[in-house]
């Protein structure tokens, strides 16, 4: 993929590549309704979709909307399945290939071979380094307010042209940008607004890591953490950093954001991490638990299978499974009680 994208809309603009966006879009989620009825004019569909595309009389459908309460209360929009495709197919071939190499290494979220657990190790790894360097140091904790609710689109078209000179490209973007005719705040339903926002606060990390020159800085989409060695230092970051986020990216830090010493450990991405110990959170681990209390009740009551509820937890598991957990593991399923064992 050359530095800058020109000319390679219509060049990526086939069936096959359509099709594929449609499987990846699909995986794991084949049983939805939405899914199984595409699927069974799947030609069809995919011919009118890159028919529209092809002359851009492409519109973008309407959201459905709905809220979810963990990690904490969230409105979702979400789009159309052949939506969900372009989206794909707009990420997969131009998005991701353009941005993605220029990111940091230390940014994690919604990047392939990344993630929350490779987040959480690697600055649990750096965090024995600076032990051994500086003994006792600082960490600045950050948190972006609202962050989705206030990302300025006409800031993120600027960015975004930096590398994208494709004019027809630049129109799908702005059909799904301003979709629902608004001029801030991203669709976290959406499979573009993940890139968008990483493309977004990659402004930031560039700033931090090569303009103030900070060695130990990790981010999770809007959560991020930095080592330093002094509390001073610290707080003169936090002030630049604040300032570059407002004048440059008009966003603010939340009232989250804080400074504070090593031997406090940091939560990062629903772990509580330290130099030595990588718990959940007790939060999460409340949370869990009563999800397993009913689960066992649901099991008792014949309402569901010991495979289906074990299934049903293998997400919850799988973020675990790093943690420093065995007492919480015995209390959740190996107690007399073991209907999901």
């Amino acid at each position: 993929m050359p530095k800058t994208i020109r000319n390679l809309y219509f060049k990526y603009l086939t069936y096959d590549k359509l099709l594929e966006a449609h499987s990846k879009s699909r995986k794991g989620k084949g049983y939805r309704k939405e899914i199984i009825l595409f699927n069974l004019k799947q030609e069809e569909y995919i011919m009118w979709l890159l028919e529209k595309l092809q002359n851009k009389t492409y519109k973008h459908g309407g959201y459905s909307t709905f809220y979810v309460t963990e990690p904490k209360l969230r409105k979702i929009e979400k789009s159309k399945y052949i939506d969900r495709i372009v989206h794909r197919w707009l990420v997969d071939n131009f998005l991701g290939p353009a941005f993605i190499p220029q990111f940091i290494s230390t940014s994690y979220a919604c990047l392939k071979g990344k993630g929350m657990h490779k987040a959480c190790l690697d600055l649990q790894k750096e965090m024995k380094h600076c032990q051994r360097i500086w003994n006792d140091y600082y960490i600045l904790k950050m948190d972006i307010a609202k962050y989705f609710d206030n990302i300025n689109k006409t800031i993120l078209l600027k960015i975004l042209k930096r590398k994208i000179k494709d004019k027809d490209v630049l129109w799908l973007i702005k059909e799904i940008l301003y979709a629902q005719k608004r001029e801030k705040g991203l669709e976290i339903g959406n499979y573009t607004s993940q890139m968008f926002a990483n493309i977004y606060l990659n402004e930031i990390d560039q700033y931090i890591k090569h303009i103030l020159k900070v060695k130990y800085y990790f981010r999770y989409m809007d959560d991020s953490v930095l080592f330093v060695k002094t509390k001073q230092e610290a707080k003169e970051i936090l002030e630049k950093i604040k300032t570059f986020l407002k004048m440059n990216l008009e966003l603010e830090l939340n009232k989250k954001t804080q400074i504070f010493k090593s031997k406090q450990g940091v939560n990062f991405c629903g772990y509580k991490i330290n130099t030595y110990r990588l718990k959940i959170r007790d939060k999460g681990k409340r949370k869990l638990k009563e999800k397993v209390k009913q689960l066992k009740k649901d099991i008792k009551q014949g309402k569901m299978t010991s495979k289906e509820a074990y299934k049903y937890l293998a997400g919850h598991l799988g973020y675990i499974k790093i943690a420093n957990t065995y007492n919480l593991e015995s209390k959740l399923f190996y107690q007399e009680d073991d209907d999901i064992n």
